[in-house]
């Protein structure tokens, strides 16, 4: 990797971490994943009131109840 790619991929990293230690100090809840890829859709141009409206009605949202496999036992 050239030296420019690795000290964009640095910084990157770094703010990352920057955002990921905000994050916490807000108790979001989102994990580093999660903030990552808002951040990339940010990045893409998608408005960010817009994705905190989604993501705040997504964890408002009660989980749904895990399904669990049927025994299917001969009659």
């Amino acid at each position: 990797m050239d030296p420019e790619a690795e000290q964009a991929a640095r910084t990157a990293r770094e703010s990352l971490d920057l955002a990921f230690h905000m994050s916490n100090i807000l108790d979001t809840g989102l994990d580093r994943h999660t903030l990552s890829v808002l951040i990339a859709l940010c990045d893409l141009g998608l408005n960010p009131e817009a994705l905190a409206a989604v993501v705040k009605e997504l964890q408002r949202e009660p989980s749904p109840m895990p399904v669990m496999p049927t025994s299917s036992s001969p009659h």
